[in-house]
């Protein structure tokens, strides 16, 4: 019997392989250190979510064309662009399973490599010829940054609240799977609320897309993800499951917890401590549950559409979030 994953694969099969191809074309900086190095990002195994959601909005809007694939694109080399970042940023070793592209081509070099990366979207963008698409792509750029630098500001901060910490994954994740919706609906010249829909769906797709992976920092298979658990709390990142931990700790255990937090080290008996108290305060299933809420709230935005491939493929996408493995 075929996973939820592989039917979805199988019913965009032909559309994966137009995003390879346009993303292949479309790279074409004049310097080859700069290809070998959005290459090694571009190109080891990112799901297409975000394009795929540009091509599938398109659709469920009546569009046939090939711009979709042009534009969805875009939001594959912005997303590229902040990994890398990302990395840099937070002195991560490695990404999907290889060396983060910082340990093979120096900071300077990857930072630039993302720029570009940014800058191509943009061009890309331009080339639609229609203000509402450019604008929007142009503005998630500047709010991806400002999400970043959020999350810095957040660094170690154990009083992080709830809110605090959804204002960053909104920014940071949420506005450009969201986004990515968007230019579907625009490249389709859709009705307002239709646009307005599939922002909606796909801002709620985010959220939860992201508060999967914050659980998957404590739950997943490192063989799966191609990262070591607890990545995030190394890093200094308080994300939901701990935060609801935090929030509800014994001043001793908080203590601990925060001690751990603080040192910039964490051990495996460290890492097992917090896990075990994350586990008993219910953060694991908290942060389930919302996310599970957001993707409830993304269904419902579809109802606006009629039934057909596209739609279904978008519901079985937002089921898949909530199970994935990496």
């Amino acid at each position: 019997m075929k996973t939820l994953k592989q039917e979805i694969a199988d019913a965009v099969a032909d559309d994966l392989t137009a995003i390879e191809a346009e993303l292949e074309k479309n790279l074409d900086p004049y310097l080859d250190l700069v290809r070998q190095v959005a290459s090694h990002i571009l190109f080891a195994g990112g799901k297409r979510i975000r394009p795929l959601l540009t091509i599938l909005c398109a659709r469920l809007c009546g569009y046939r064309g090939e711009e979709a694939v042009r534009l969805g694109i875009v939001f594959e080399y912005l997303h590229a662009a902040t990994l890398l970042h990302d990395d840099v940023v937070d002195g991560s070793g490695t990404r999907r399973g290889n060396p983060a592209a910082h340990t093979l081509f120096g900071y300077q070099t990857t930072v630039l490599a993302g720029d570009y990366l940014f800058a191509r979207g943009c061009s890309l963008a331009t080339q639609s010829g229609q203000l509402p698409v450019i604008q929007t792509i142009t503005d998630v750029a500047a709010v991806m940054s400002q999400g970043e630098i959020q999350q810095l500001q957040n660094h170690g901060n154990i009083h992080l609240s709830e809110d605090q910490y959804l204002e960053v994954i909104r920014n940071k994740t949420a506005m450009l799977i969201s986004a990515s919706c968007r230019v579907g609906g625009l490249v389709a010249d859709a009705d307002e609320d239709k646009v307005e829909a599939l922002a909606g769906f796909g801002m709620d797709l985010g959220m939860a897309f992201q508060m999967v992976d914050d659980l998957l920092d404590y739950t997943a298979d490192p063989r799966v993800t191609g990262k070591p658990l607890g990545a995030d709390l190394r890093e200094g990142k308080l994300t939901l499951p701990l935060i609801h931990a935090l929030d509800r700790a014994s001043n001793p255990d908080r203590f601990r917890m925060a001690k751990i937090i603080g040192s910039g080290h964490c051990s495996e008996s460290d890492f097992s401590l917090i896990l075990s108290r994350i586990r008993a305060a219910g953060g694991l299933a908290y942060t389930r549950q919302k996310a599970k809420k957001h993707l409830e709230s993304a269904k419902k935005k579809l109802s606006a559409f009629e039934s057909g491939p596209e739609r279904d493929i978008l519901l079985r996408l937002a089921d898949y979030i909530l199970e994935r493995q990496s």
